[in-house]
């Protein structure tokens, strides 16, 4: 018998407009590097294997522009404001059974830990992996025919343990767990090798 194929997800990645993002990174041109940092995460999860299609929800035209590709579909917030509200919606256009979300700050990001994780994640209902400090969360993740759900924000991981998402046995290492929100981040985030377009920001910073 011939085994099935691994499940592939939709990947949503919320990103706020760039001019107000990333407020506590004090560089000259801070939202050409917010935008930098979220098409260098996009372009990293669309190269997953076991990512089917990524959809960016956005509000920022200039990103809108320049994300859209054949792997990944843009679509506007809507009405609803906020991390999980824009998830929402990008849950909601899914086209895939499995379905996640990922943070866009993600500027050092490999493919191949997105895979990893996604692989981990295809057996559980709902799954969920810590950001380096343990206390956030970069990815959630939920199962064929269990509903969404998500609650981002600052002490996000605790909140995702208790709505029974499985904790994925990510590693220290790994590049996904590197979300990018200040200056010591970024510069852990750079010693791992970031993503083209925010290599060239920075370079272009000095």
């Amino acid at each position: 018998m011939t085994a099935a194929p691994p499940p592939l997800f939709t990947v949503v990645v919320p990103v706020k407009p760039t001019s107000v993002g990333k407020s506590r990174l004090r560089v000259a041109d801070r939202a050409a590097l917010a935008r930098a940092i979220a098409l260098d995460t996009i372009a990293a999860a669309a190269a997953a294997r076991r990512v089917a299609e990524v959809i960016v929800v956005t509000d920022d035209a200039e990103l809108r522009a320049s994300a859209a590709s054949g792997r990944v579909r843009v679509i506007d917030e809507g009405e609803g404001r906020g991390l999980d509200a824009a998830i929402a919606r990008g849950v909601a256009a899914a086209a895939t059974a499995h379905r996640a979300a990922l943070l866009g700050d993600l500027p050092a990001l490999r493919s191949g830990d997105l895979d990893a994780a996604l692989a981990a994640a295809a057996s559980v209902d709902r799954a969920v992996v810590a950001d380096a400090e343990g206390t956030g969360s970069t990815l959630v993740t939920a199962g064929a025919g269990v509903p969404w759900a998500s609650a981002f924000g600052d002490g996000s991981f605790a909140r995702h343990v208790a709505l029974g998402c499985a904790v994925l046995p990510v590693s220290d290492a790994s590049t996904l767990r590197r979300d990018v929100d200040t200056a010591a981040q970024l510069a852990v985030a750079a010693t791992l090798g970031v993503g083209p377009r925010t290599h060239a920001v920075l370079v272009a910073a000095g």
